[in-house]
């Protein structure tokens, strides 16, 4: 297997891996939306996960490395994650997980198409065809009519999306001169600290009972962010985003397990529409890069 193969198979593995630890970390956030505001939820994730991911960078690259950084895209991407993770804990009060994992699968679309022109990458029609399907499958879930796509949650999901389809471009460009440990400081700081300024004047004094889970939304959350920054370090954005559709799965277990909630006929028609032209799209990948690397 070629290096470039193995690398791409590694970020793969990483983007998987990403997305069942960021369902855990979802499933508690929503148990923290009932009872704290948006803000204060998305700065608890932050300050969770940062002491976890503040002496892992200490141990490897040291706080030299954390400082020799380009600073404007770091400020861009905390403001575009302060945005993403308060409007994602807004839909979640109303939406089940599989519903908001559901709408928000319009980012991999948004990374595909933004990977073009802000990247360089190749989109390939058949490529671009599949994407076209998913989108279908996704405007199925939303039902026909649309409805539910004018909700204010749903909207919020969509907000969410596209700020994590920025980021995520912008971990591309960061990738070609700042360490993985530096991204996921800065984030994780400006993420406690930004959204933390927001949420004090309505801050709500947090429970003893939370403690284990805002702990265990901490340590799911900074796995989860290890895993997808090398995701998107180590791979092509246009070929690893598909793989965000198996956070559907991620999103029925869930709401069936704890909140009893099961998809109706027509999110499993969409859902299999997504899943096919997910997996559609991996295997023309894989198919061109045998064809580049025989």
């Amino acid at each position: 297997m070629s290096a470039d193969r193995k690398r791409q198979t590694r970020a793969a593995l990483s983007m998987l891996a990403a997305v069942g630890l960021f369902a855990m970390m979802d499933a508690g956030l929503k148990l923290l939306s009932a009872r704290y505001p948006p803000f204060q939820v998305a700065s608890l994730r932050g300050a969770a996960s940062l002491p976890f991911v503040l002496a892992w960078a200490l141990a490897t690259v040291g706080p030299a490395a954390l400082l020799r950084v380009r600073w404007s895209l770091h400020l861009l991407r905390g403001v575009l994650g302060i945005g993403m993770m308060a409007a994602f804990v807004y839909a979640l009060r109303s939406l089940p997980l599989s519903t908001a994992y559901s709408v928000f699968f319009v980012a991999p679309l948004l990374i595909t198409a933004m990977s073009v022109p802000l990247l360089g990458e190749r989109v390939g029609p058949r490529r671009w065809i599949a994407i076209a399907v998913g989108l279908i499958g996704v405007l199925v879930l939303l039902r026909p009519t649309g409805e539910g796509m004018l909700s204010l949650a749903s909207l919020a999901v969509l907000g969410a999306a596209l700020a994590y389809a920025v980021s995520a471009i912008t971990v591309r460009l960061l990738a070609r001169t700042d360490s993985t440990q530096s991204m996921m400081v800065w984030l994780m700081a400006m993420l406690a600290l930004g959204a933390g300024a927001l949420a004090w004047p309505d801050w709500v004094a947090i429970r003893s009972a939370d403690l284990w889970l805002i702990l265990g939304v901490g340590v799911a959350g900074g796995l989860g962010q290890y895993a997808i920054t090398e995701a998107f370090r180590l791979g092509e954005a246009s070929l690893i985003a598909p793989l965000e559709y198996t956070a559907l799965v991620w999103g029925v277990l869930l709401d069936l397990s704890l909140w009893g909630v099961l998809p109706d006929a027509i999110t499993w028609l969409g859902a299999a529409i997504i899943v096919a032209s997910g997996l559609y799209l991996l295997r023309r990948e894989r198919a061109h890069a045998e064809s580049e690397h025989p």
